[in-house]
């Protein structure tokens, strides 16, 4: 029995190691598509009751949305809402409140925003800025959805309120994407530039087409690829991680690592046109490639200047005396630190001048590192060697390098521990030291020792 259970504990494992290690490329999966969920906001004040080439504008809007709705509900990974405003208070007297989200997100809910569309009767004033404010409450959270709102009206603001800054907040805040505005029956476009994208229906024929545009270019996807160029303008950098930001919200779109084909050509990638972009390419330093603007319906191409070279770290000696030894890379002349290098590894940086902190007693610094295109630059610096210090008693002290006839301080002893290993460039060095039950400077102990390349030296600290 208990065989058994061991051969099936066994057949477990290696079913389950198994299906990593046996893992093809093909087996892959790319990211969910997001969740579009599309607004409509509604004009249904009393101006909609007006006469429109063959009939009242507001009959013309429900007809023409009501078809798009229909056309819409069968579309996969889409949800609609409506909101409403104008329609709920006669005026006068001026209701500046009067919008209600009469329609929630739901799927599959396209009866359900006909059958209100039909029960509208407009009645009341024009509170824009005041309904855009309120569809913060309708997108519910969502961690991989499209926000849109589409604005569908035949006039300007009538409240005093601000219907841009209402837009601006939706943008920074995340909340949806830049709306879309169609205005009916007149021009009303220079109310609405910062609002959002406007599309201006002077007739029927206009609105349906405005309606069909509109969808078009919220649902669809459009095609791009980022060229990271070298020193000569080509494009063959690759393999970095490129963070696509809204330019407004400054929220984090996509990630994506950039990838040669076989052909050496970049990848396409699939992208939202509807946000502006700030791309970040994840080098070292990173590079930014700001206010990215997709069109839709065409292959864009993004281009990024990324000339990059390697930086080889190394110690002159195959011993392994030194273990995770690294070095602060910086920007010549700057103290930001870009990255922390170990040595014995080989990392890409953009091209330019360097300068490099070893992080080892003493520190060693080499200035001017020079990174040129596709070319590996090595810093190569001397085998350390290993000091271990040995105490008879607890005390004080430091270790000091020996130049010049100088002391210079490089280390501070632990006071409580009788034996230190420390891994020392070599040199001269000098050990200070006092016992902490003497009662006298005079009892202090020096001594000098030398440290060669991969050579231990023992440095006994007993009293005489």
């Amino acid at each position: 029995m208990i065989k058994k259970i061991a051969i099936i504990g066994l057949l477990t494992i290696l079913v389950f190691h198994g299906s990593l290690l046996w893992a093809q490329p093909g087996d892959e999966k790319e990211k969910p598509q997001p969740l579009s969920r599309i607004l409509f906001v509604f004009d249904a004040s009393q101006s909609m009751l007006g006469r429109w080439q063959s009939d009242q504008k507001i009959n013309i809007a429900k007809k023409f949305l009501a078809s798009l709705i229909d056309s819409l509900d069968k579309v996969p990974n889409i949800e609609l809402a409506l909101r409403v405003y104008g329609h709920q208070k006669n005026f006068p007297p001026q209701d500046c409140k009067d919008t209600k989200l009469e329609v929630p997100f739901a799927a599959n809910n396209a009866e359900r925003i006909k059958h209100k569309l039909k029960l509208l009767t407009p009645r009341g004033t024009t509170p824009i800025a005041y309904a855009l404010e309120q569809t913060e409450k309708d997108f519910t959270p969502c961690d991989n959805c499209r926000n849109i709102i589409i604005l569908i009206t035949d006039g300007l603001e009538e409240c005093n309120g601000d219907p841009c800054a209402a837009s601006q907040y939706l943008q920074k805040k995340g909340i949806a994407l830049k709306p879309f505005i169609i205005g009916i029956g007149r021009n009303i476009k220079e109310g609405f530039d910062c609002v959002g994208n406007y599309f201006d229906a002077s007739s029927e024929q206009m609105f349906h087409k405005a309606l069909q545009v509109v969808i078009s270019q919220a649902l669809n996807t459009t095609t791009a690829q980022v060229n990271l160029l070298d020193k000569n303008g080509k494009p063959t950098e690759t393999n970095v991680n490129m963070t696509f930001y809204d330019n407004v919200s400054g929220k984090m779109k996509y990630n994506f690592i950039h990838t040669l084909n076989n052909k050496g050509i970049p990848d396409t990638l699939i992208l939202d046109p509807l946000p502006t972009y700030d791309i970040v390419i994840q080098t070292i330093p990173p590079v930014l490639v700001p206010n990215v603007k997709i069109t839709a319906g065409t292959h864009n191409i993004i281009p990024a200047e990324t000339p990059q070279g390697s930086l080889r770290l190394k110690v002159s000696s195959n011993e392994k005396t030194v273990k995770n030894l690294q070095g602060i890379i910086r920007k010549h002349g700057e103290m930001s630190t870009l990255n922390v290098q170990t040595f014995d590894e080989t990392k890409k940086y953009l091209i330019g001048k360097y300068d490099l902190e070893v992080l080892c007693l003493p520190r060693l610094y080499v200035n001017d590192v020079d990174i040129s295109q596709s070319h590996t630059t090595t810093v190569e610096i001397p085998m350390p060697g290993i000091a271990v210090i040995l105490k008879s008693v607890n005390g004080y002290g430091s270790i000091y390098q020996e130049k010049d006839n100088r002391l210079i301080w490089i280390y501070e002893m632990k006071d409580n521990l009788l034996q230190e290993s420390l891994i020392l460039q070599p040199g001269k060095y000098r050990v200070v030291f006092r016992s902490k039950y003497s009662e006298k400077s005079s009892y202090t102990i020096e001594q000098g020792f030398k440290i060669d390349p991969g050579v231990t030296t023992n440095v006994k600290l007993y009293p005489n």
